[in-house]
């Protein structure tokens, strides 16, 4: 999670979800991920929680939380969402498309820590590396991706761009 241009902190609003398993852990753990938003130099403007019997999978979360959160970004100037849970590549799509702004999970939160920190060459290399694994089975969620090459003179459709991306991530990695 790197400043904006203008050098202005990115103004984040974290979401929590319960599925009441452990009573005390959800405050405990978005205190935890409050500390890793300051790490990596963001500001904490809001909070939503949300205790749930089971995770949705379009969206994690309920639709009137998503919709919660949608109203919340504008008055608090948030251009970043940061969940606490892991997000699926179509959750993470979804979500994106409903609110607009820049969307985190817990774990790609830490490993931009990890590339904000990391001094040498080969800690800088295996932050890619674990950015690339990371990124491999979300490629799916990431929009304009499953658009078709091709070309004058091509007998089909082509690849799709997602094929050459997990290509290409696969050869870096």
């Amino acid at each position: 999670m790197e400043n904006n241009i203008n050098n202005k902190v990115e103004r984040v609003i974290i979401v929590g979800t319960d599925i009441g398993a452990r009573p005390h852990s959800l405050a405990t753990s978005i205190n935890e991920l409050e500390e890793l938003v300051k790490a990596a130099g963001a500001e904490v403007v809001g909070v939503v929680t949300q205790n749930i019997d089971k995770y949705s999978p379009k969206y994690l979360i309920g639709t009137g939380k998503i919709q919660e959160i949608k109203e919340m970004i504008k008055p608090l100037e948030a251009n970043v969402v940061v969940f606490n849970d892991e997000l699926s590549g179509v959750q993470l799509r979804n979500i994106e498309d409903e609110l607009k702004v820049k969307i985190l999970d817990r774990t790609n939160l830490i490993l931009d820590i990890f590339a904000i920190r990391a001094s040498t060459y080969e800690a800088k290399l295996q932050v890619q590396l674990a950015q690339l694994s990371y990124q491999l089975p979300r490629l799916l969620g990431i929009d304009g991706w499953s658009r078709t090459g091709g070309g004058i003179g091509t007998r089909g459709p082509g690849e799709q761009i997602i094929e050459t991306d997990r290509r290409r991530i696969l050869r870096e990695i």
